[in-house]
């Protein structure tokens, strides 16, 4: 016997999600505006509220009380995950990881040299600032080798856009995580590996691409500079502030897995070093030794130096709780109630699908990657909250991450950056960038599909 279903929240749910793309895109409002009213104004058309009880000012409070549990979560680590990027380029670390990547590939094979430097370091490095670093490097490599441009361009921009969007402690996927209730260190390790197939996918398309659109590389340098600089730190000491915060919390989902919550003093450890606050701020200790040592600076000169990253810490703090927020909002409507009564009357949609669509599809109408993930982050969660699934949960976090690459065009910053620093017009980073994104992330998400039937580890 069919039970009768309410399609009221889904009909919120949509009107909340309009309402997040025409304060974006229609009046110009910051997304961190745009998130919190949406929240509030879902809260009001969807929360099941106790009779007597205002719902305006309840939708109110409880936007706000979300809005501060979200960012109790994840500020802390967005915060130190700025700092210790900025660290990274200021001491020359990054720099050093990139020259040697380079001589490690050597500059015939160059472009995959940066593939790989933009995947690492976009872990804890946002992806406009990876992007910064490696095009100087990119136009004396294609000034020295006499290769396309364009295939440099694509290649640094592969390898970023992909740990940005699917890697924590990158504030899109650090806000899936925590939406989805995934272990972060199984969080890491996936984004890391699924990321392999899209980045070979992306680079071969790269070189296709290459052969068709001639771009040469714009004159910013002043001339060809020499790639190795002798004052930088060693290779190790580059990566540790990367490598030891993946190794520790990776390691205490392995300890976790295997020992389960044993009150011993070496699961305890474990436990503690791989806590993503504590694992992150230990590497970022190391990043300001760099910083420190290789520039000279003091403890109150290093304090200085903060303040502009945490400055714009404070702006991803403010857009990721909100987020947090109005998934919270969508999740009290009773969304998740309302598929779990369709799937009881034999009504059944593919969810990876639908989620990677509605990813890219809010990605393309206001932009922003990080918008689009920690929206559809906050839907998907709400409507998997009373479901039981049949494939683990960390294939609705890849199909997030990887639809939400797909759509960039001119409302998208990343596009503008991309086209002006690399001295592109607007139809070639079409050609170049747009389609790129298109092929990753449609190869991430078939990928995602396909493994979700193969291994549904449940």
């Amino acid at each position: 016997m069919e039970t009768a279903i309410s399609y009221w929240p889904l009909t919120v749910l949509l009107i909340g999600t309009l309402a997040i793309v025409l304060f974006i895109v229609v009046f110009r409002l910051h997304a961190f505006i745009a998130l919190m009213l949406a929240a509030i104004l879902v809260g009001i058309l969807g929360q099941r509220v106790p009779e007597g009880t205002n719902a305006w000012v309840l939708a109110v409070e409880n936007s706000m009380k979300e809005f501060g549990i979200t960012a109790g979560k994840v500020s802390f680590v967005i915060a130190i995950a700025s700092i210790l990027g900025i660290a990274l380029t200021k001491s020359g670390a990054a720099e050093r990881i990139v020259n040697q990547l380079i001589k490690l590939f050597g500059e015939a094979r160059a472009a995959i040299a940066l593939l790989v430097a933009g995947f690492i370091l976009s872990i804890p490095v946002f992806f406009d600032t990876v992007f910064f670093l490696l095009v100087p490097l990119a136009i004396v490599l294609a000034q020295k080798t006499g290769k396309n441009f364009a295939v440099f361009v694509m290649a640094i921009g592969c390898g970023a856009v992909i740990t940005h969007s699917v890697v924590p402690p990158t504030p899109g996927p650090l806000l899936m995580a925590e939406e989805l209730k995934l272990d972060m260190g199984l969080a890491i390790l996936v984004g890391i590996l699924s990321g392999i197939l899209p980045a070979f996918a992306g680079y071969k398309y790269s070189q296709i691409q290459s052969k068709r659109i001639q771009i040469l590389p714009p004159d910013f340098t002043g001339g060809e500079e020499e790639i190795v600089s002798k004052e930088l730190p060693s290779f190790m000491s580059s990566m540790m502030p990367i490598l030891l915060p993946l190794v520790l919390i990776i390691g205490a989902s392995v300890v976790k897995i295997f020992m389960g919550d044993r009150d011993d003093f070496f699961t305890q450890s474990i436990t503690f070093l791989g806590n993503k606050n504590i694992a992150m701020f230990l590497g970022l200790l190391i990043a300001l030794y760099l910083w420190a040592k290789h520039k000279n600076l003091s403890l109150k000169g290093l304090g200085e130096q903060m303040e502009r990253p945490l400055e714009i810490a404070g702006l991803i703090i403010l857009i990721t709780a909100a987020g947090g927020a109005f998934g919270a909002m969508i999740r009290n409507t009773g969304i998740g109630d309302m598929i779990q009564a369709m799937s009881a009357n034999g009504f059944s949609i593919n969810l990876i699908v639908v989620t990677f669509i509605m990813a890219a599809v809010v990605k393309f109408a206001q932009g922003s990657s990080t918008v689009s993930i920690i929206t559809t982050a906050g839907i998907i969660s709400a409507i998997i909250s009373n479901t039981t699934l049949p494939y683990h949960p960390i294939y609705l976090y890849m199909a997030i991450g990887y639809g939400a690459m797909v759509g960039s065009w001119m409302n998208d910053s990343g596009f503008w950056i991309v086209g002006k620093l690399s001295g592109m017009t607007e139809k070639q980073t079409l050609q170049v960038w747009t389609f790129l994104l298109v092929v990753i992330g449609l190869v991430g998400g078939i990928q995602t599909l396909i493994l979700s039937y193969i291994f549904p580890f449940v």
